[in-house]
């Protein structure tokens, strides 16, 4: 059953796992707090990322940096002049809005890499009006997506910067730091998971478009000689991925199926290789495959720095939309802060004997929110005909689950045998305990959290064979184990 991302946001705040920011003062808008089941899959999902990117290669390794940091940085980085979006405002009752976003929604038309000129020219042909009180749209102008905060108590220019709209600048500012305390050698990369913040002229679709977000994402320095020696390649090569280039978009063509090394005529062999492993992080933690694709972007849409951009998108309720942006940022950010700081930030390369300016040849960049988000869409089931079980059902990867099991006593009288066995899965496992309602009540509600496997204690455990049930979330099927073989049986049903 597909559901709405309105119906998406409600299930999520009825169920624990997103609310609402400082609801009770009317709340904020872009703004969200995550509740006791979402703070766990959003851990979860951070956990995972940083295990399979970070903690499992040798050649990546992670950094935590400051919200806020010195303005200079954003100057050299050119976020403090260009960190803009062109803004839509009613002359009639001042509504704003994000011209490319509205143009988009309202036309069914590109907006991304739009100019000013084009906005108005396209506003003023197809006569759009405000959506609330139909009044004319004024000429668009720049809007600044950067949060300004004071840095003590002077409030003079040279004592403000602002929160970070992005965490890649932190890794460049750092990057001489960073390679030399962990005696890193190209090609390698550096990670980070932390907050951004983006003054969004209107945000909107619940957890995807916020001002307040967490990223997860690694520049990958090479050689900028070697961008196509890439010595993993072959590993995912022959993948499959879904793919709609910039070409397909222009033919207005449906994305089609290709094997990686034929990205290789888009890109670079390490863009390709980074692209392939994060579309394939995404499958393993359950993704269908016909819900994501990779998207090259139009010539237009290409940031100043960017060689070549593609985004992994997932198909939302509200059409195909960027989970992961993944660009080629060629040399621009190192030879820019080098510029601005007069610091040598390059690498001296052993083979040439000469120093080298890095080369950005991947940035794998996504949101934990929009990763969340998809996750959540993909794993919602719920079949209204479905006598036995109207509910729905959370199919959640046990890898990403908040709670991995819970434990039922089947009466009252039952509730020390079960407290004993919860005490014994809570040390390795997420557990909850629930005795309250009939059974097929507590299983419905474990079902809507997600819960993989449900523990039962019944009178048979205690009289007659020391087992327990357990239920499997996506089957409803139910094996009796033996207590003591319980953990081993419960860590091979979660590591599916």
């Amino acid at each position: 059953m597909t559901i709405s991302i309105e119906e998406m946001a409600t299930f999520c705040k009825a169920k624990g796992f997103v609310y609402q920011d400082s609801e009770i003062y009317g709340s904020l808008s872009g703004f969200w707090d995550f509740g006791p089941l979402g703070v766990e899959l959003k851990n979860n999902i951070k956990q995972h990322w940083w295990k399979t990117f970070v903690q499992n290669r040798q050649d990546v390794v992670g950094m935590d940096g400051s919200i806020i940091t010195h303005r200079k940085i954003w100057e050299a980085s050119g976020h403090a002049d260009c960190f803009a979006d062109l803004i839509l405002t009613c002359a009639k009752c001042k509504n704003k809005l994000r011209a490319d976003i509205h143009i988009e929604e309202v036309l069914n038309i590109p907006g991304d890499g739009l100019t000013a000129e084009q906005v108005n020219d396209i506003v003023e042909k197809n006569n759009l009006k405000c959506q609330k009180c139909n009044g004319a749209f004024l000429k668009v102008n720049d809007f600044n997506l950067m949060f300004e905060t004071q840095v003590g108590p002077s409030k003079e220019k040279t004592n403000t910067t602002f929160l970070r709209p992005e965490t890649a600048q932190l890794i460049f500012a750092d990057f001489h730091l960073i390679k030399e305390n962990a005696r890193l050698k190209l090609p390698f990369g550096i990670a980070q998971i932390g907050k951004s913040f983006r003054n969004e002229i209107s945000p909107r679709d619940f957890l995807f478009r916020t001002r307040e977000f967490e990223q997860m994402e690694i520049e990958f320095f090479v050689h900028p000689d070697r961008i196509n020696e890439c010595p993993f390649f072959n590993e995912v090569k022959d993948m499959k991925i879904n793919i709609i280039t910039s070409a397909m978009q222009q033919k207005k063509q449906k994305h089609k199926e290709i094997t990686v090394d034929k990205l290789t005529e888009f890109t670079s062999k390490w863009h390709a290789y980074w692209l392939s492993i994060n579309y394939k992080w995404f499958l393993d933690l359950g993704i269908k495959p016909e819900n994501i694709r990779i998207r090259e972007h139009l010539e237009k849409e290409l940031a100043h720095y960017a060689g070549a951009c593609f985004d992994l998108e997932y198909n939302f309720p509200f059409g195909w939309k960027e989970i992961h942006g993944n660009a080629d940022r060629t040399q621009f950010d190192i030879k820019q802060h080098v510029k601005a700081s007069g610091k040598d930030i390059n690498v001296y390369d052993e083979e040439t004997k000469e120093k080298i300016i890095p080369y950005v040849a991947s940035e794998p960049s996504q949101g934990v929110e929009r990763a969340f988000l998809s996750f959540m869409f993909d794993a919602y089931n719920h079949d209204p005909e479905n006598k036995e079980r109207n509910w729905v059902v959370l199919k959640l990867h046990p890898k990403l689950t908040p709670i991995k099991v819970a434990v039922f006593p089947l009466v009252n009288k039952l509730n020390d045998k079960a407290k004993e066995i919860f005490n014994l899965l809570k040390t390795e496992f997420v557990c909850t305990y629930d005795r309250g309602g009939a059974i097929g009540r507590r299983y419905a509600r474990a079902d809507e959290r997600g819960i993989p496997c449900c523990v039962t204690i019944d009178f048979d455990t205690i009289e007659k064979d020391n087992s327990v049930t357990i239920r499997d979330r996506d089957t409803t099927e139910q094996v009796r184990v033996k207590i003591p073989e319980l953990k081993k049986f419960l860590r091979e049903a979660l590591e599916k």
